[in-house]
């Protein structure tokens, strides 16, 4: 029973996971076209100061579908492993990108595709090979886990380092070297995903029933994930203010990812009961993943569609004919005396029309 209440957790968890990537993704399409609208009534958008999107309700369905992506991968912390939930919200920028070519007519070029594709695929073989059993089921035992002396250690590492970063580091490079307010996102977003996977197991034991108020532990992790988010937020709008997007989004990604990762494999010590082979396809996965969300991004504005594969094989084609002239015309320039007869030839037929001519 035990086993197949794990399986069963698992799975409930990728589905919330799956779900919360399709409306965050969707999320941002209503969003835009709530703003399209407003722009084609000639209303103030968003960017020059206006709040007029406040009465449009395309908008508000936008916020809605986020509101719900968002609860939907808070939910499944409580029931999957966060080395599994976190990667998978890279499906989030697939579903947008997808639906943006369809509903707002932008571009999807192949890059782009190829990275979609990717994604998929390096989503697929992380949920083969992720870890299925949860090793934090309550607060009593989520609170053992906080007082192990790797935990306390990485957590230490993450806020010191975040200190320097902010204070030392940010007010010398952080105009010039887009690492270093993105650091501090990840290296602080890990210690929220922490928090978000112990509140999602509070809020399962208050479902059924059992006095989690009174615990101080679900107190004190809620305090921490208010105090994280503000951090996240505030220096990733700085980074997204400064550097553009599509350089901050796939490194912002692949750092969170990797902090995330790291910190659950110490917490929770999801990866301690895994074979070698679901290691390094978990790895392999997210990492495919990590290539996918790159040519989805770097290359976005890449001017490069299907129909100049044959313009590119053509122009392969041309630069081979033009070396093979420039050989003949080469070979040609190394034999003088084969052409003499007609050399003479010529030289005969000028003197013959010099004496018409006189």
């Amino acid at each position: 029973m035990g086993a197949a209440g794990g399986r069963h957790g698992f799975y409930v968890g990728l589905g919330l996971a799956l779900a919360s990537s399709a409306f965050i993704g969707g999320s941002f399409i209503l969003k835009k076209k709530g703003l399209l609208r407003l722009g084609r009534r000639g209303r103030a958008r968003a960017g020059q100061g206006g709040h007029a999107y406040l009465r449009e309700w395309l908008w508000w369905a936008g916020l809605l579908c986020m509101g719900v992506g968002e609860a939907a991968n808070f939910a499944a912390y409580a029931f999957a492993p966060a080395t599994l939930v976190t990667p998978l919200g890279a499906l989030s920028v697939l579903v947008s990108a997808v639906l943006s070519s369809t509903f707002l007519n932008e571009q999807l070029n192949v890059h782009g595709k190829i990275g979609c594709l990717l994604s998929i695929l390096g989503s697929t073989v992380m949920v083969i090979h992720a870890p299925q059993e949860e090793e934090v089921s309550s607060l009593e035992s989520m609170a053992e886990k906080l007082k192990d002396p790797g935990f306390i250690v990485f957590a230490v590492c993450v806020l010191v380092s975040s200190l320097l970063l902010i204070f030392v580091a940010g007010p010398r490079y952080g105009r010039s070297n887009v690492l270093v307010y993105v650091l501090v996102c990840s290296a602080i977003g890990s210690l929220s995903v922490s928090c978000v996977k112990g509140l999602g197991i509070a809020l399962k034991e208050l479902f059924a029933g059992k006095p989690v108020l009174k615990e101080p532990l679900g107190w004190v992790l809620l305090v921490c994930l208010v105090i994280c988010i503000s951090v996240q937020i505030n220096y990733l709008n700085k980074a997204l203010d400064i550097f553009n997007t599509s350089v901050v989004t796939p490194i912002y990604y692949v750092l969170f990812t990797t902090a995330v990762m790291t910190c659950s494999a110490i917490l929770f010590k999801e990866w301690q009961h895994m074979v070698l082979d679901n290691i390094i396809g978990t790895i392999s996965g997210f990492l495919t993943i990590v290539s996918g969300i790159f040519l989805l991004h770097a290359f976005r504005d890449v001017p490069f569609t299907p129909d100049l594969l044959p313009l590119f094989l053509q122009g392969r084609a041309d630069s081979r004919t033009s070396w093979r002239s420039a050989d003949r015309h080469q070979s040609c320039q190394h034999q003088p005396l084969l052409p003499s007869e007609d050399k003479g030839s010529q030289s005969v037929e000028e003197e013959e029309e010099e004496g018409e001519s006189m």
